[in-house]
């Protein structure tokens, strides 16, 4: 057994890729098939090494010539090899062949499995340092269907047989927290570390489904992964749904919305319908290839502490609601966001923001840990074909304040004229007036303290979803009243 300090109040004793492997291997009822392309037989060798595998392993198979893998699980629409879709098939075809080969009749007590990755790792040029789909599909109960388990992780480091042993490693700790850590998915989720170091591998989506895991919500799984540091940021698509950002955001045209959205109101819609008309009458831009993202930062849900994750599921919920695509983040630094649209796409990319969130990424304080402080970080930021649509901001004299006139601090006067004057900060101008006096706070408080007129601060649907499902502390007995 491994012992390690967990943070500094207690020790917690961390079981070795032997004792996992040899758990599982003893264990009388596990039996399954191990299916790994592209990396070796790495999770399968951890079981053979461990002993007693005979009565587990059904069998261990690499299909790595393509036209034999596509004998096997069939060809791909789009011909690909490392995709969610051929993981899944791998899981179906290898269960079922379980099935007709072992009958039930002579092993009733039987808990059958199928673990299987498809990997592609660094190639030799180290241009791309590779990533994978990984997961299990297993029984807890013979008289049970089947739960599955499916994650894509990129890989961080840059060799190729780091990379094999680092997949190994994962693939043991997947399968022994299936079988034994599958009631705590929050606990499951971290031990898929075990042993390993998170600059070795980035996990960016997970999905449990299945009887066991009929309680479980895949967005707040994947709010752990950005909490816990094994990612930077998740996404969920319209449906609610968690996706793969590399599958939105691949060599897209790319319109990006942060805020807090608590809750999202008429004057977000406005700011996002009105950049989004201005971004796609822009040179370079496809109105087929583009993609609009709303971003939460996680040091906004942070603001009032420790994260609430009831809070978070709730604003997420009504942005997907409303057919938006949500990107969950660890990036305070809006050059930050920039950088990692930048890992899938090359295509021109606008922020859409208020007069506040300028007026900070001008403040130097947020880039004292950059050597080049803040001309490093706009370096990263508006060398990109980037371009800022500033939504106006009003006072409450009823003057507006927009890129002419909004003021930012001395010393950054010439930089931010050198970005506006050279077309990378431009004015939304079509704008409603009559949402500009609009702020989520004021519709926070307003359900708090049970007042009325909250309603018609919100996009068509949002507040009878609040009160239908009682969102932000909202308590009412007729869930249809202010729409």
């Amino acid at each position: 057994m491994e012992i390690t300090l967990k943070g500094d109040k207690e020790f917690e004793e961390i079981p070795s890729l032997k004792t996992k492997a040899l758990r599982i291997n003893l264990n009388e009822h596990i039996y399954g098939t191990f299916a790994e392309i592209g990396a070796g037989q790495e999770t399968v060798r951890q079981f053979f090494r461990a002993g007693g595998a005979s009565g587990t392993i059904a069998k261990a198979m690499s299909a790595y010539d393509k036209a034999f893998s596509d004998a096997i699980y069939g060809i791909e629409n789009d011909k690909r090899y490392v995709t969610e879709a051929r993981l899944r098939k791998m899981l179906d075809h290898e269960v079922n062949l379980v099935e007709e080969r072992i009958t039930r009749e002579a092993h009733p007590n039987k808990m059958f499995f199928a673990y299987a990755n498809t990997v592609a790792t660094i190639d030799f040029a180290k241009k791309y340092k590779g990533h994978g789909w990984v997961g299990i599909k297993y029984q807890v109960d013979p008289n049970q269907g089947y739960n599955e388990i499916v994650l894509h992780l990129r890989f961080k480091e840059n060799d190729a047989r780091l990379q094999q042993e680092t997949l190994g490693i994962l693939g043991t700790n997947l399968i022994y927290g299936a079988f034994y850590k599958y009631n705590e998915p929050k606990k499951l989720l971290r031990y898929l570390y075990d042993h390993l170091d998170k600059d070795q591998l980035e996990i960016d989506t997970i999905n449990f489904s299945g009887p066991l895991f009929d309680e479980v919500d895949n967005r707040l799984m994947s709010l752990q992964l950005v909490k816990n540091g094994m990612t930077d940021a998740v996404m969920f698509a319209p449906d609610g749904n968690n996706v793969l950002p590399a599958r939105v955001l691949y060599k897209k045209n790319i319109l990006a919305l942060r805020g807090s959205f608590r809750p999202v109101t008429k004057v977000n819609m406005d700011m996002y319908q009105k950049s989004y008309d201005m971004f796609i009458k822009e040179n370079r831009v496809d109105l087929n290839k583009t993609q609009v993202v709303f971003e939460i930062t996680l040091s906004n849900l942070r603001a009032e502490g420790e994260i609430d994750e009831q809070d978070f599921m709730d604003r997420a919920k009504l942005l997907c609601s409303l057919g938006q695509t949500v990107l969950i983040s660890n990036f305070q630094e809006y050059y930050k966001l920039v950088e990692y649209f930048s890992q899938y796409t090359k295509s021109r990319m606008g922020l859409s923001m208020g007069v506040n969130n300028l007026i900070d990424i001008f403040d130097e304080k947020y880039y004292r840990h950059l050597s080049g402080g803040i001309l490093e970080a706009f370096g990263k930021l508006f060398f990109k074909d980037l371009r800022v649509y500033l939504y106006p901001m009003q006072n409450d004299d009823g003057s507006l304040i927009d890129s002419e006139n909004l003021k930012v601090h001395p010393r950054m006067k010439e930089l931010y004229k050198f970005f506006k004057y050279n077309g990378k900060v431009v004015d939304i101008t079509d704008y409603d007036t009559s949402v500009l006096g609009i702020f989520s706070r004021t519709v926070l408080k307003a359900i708090a303290d049970g007042k009325d007129g909250w309603e018609e601060m919100l996009p068509k649907g949002v507040a009878k979803l609040i009160k239908e499902e009682s969102l932000f502390g909202c308590e009412t007995e007729q869930a249809y009243l202010g729409e």
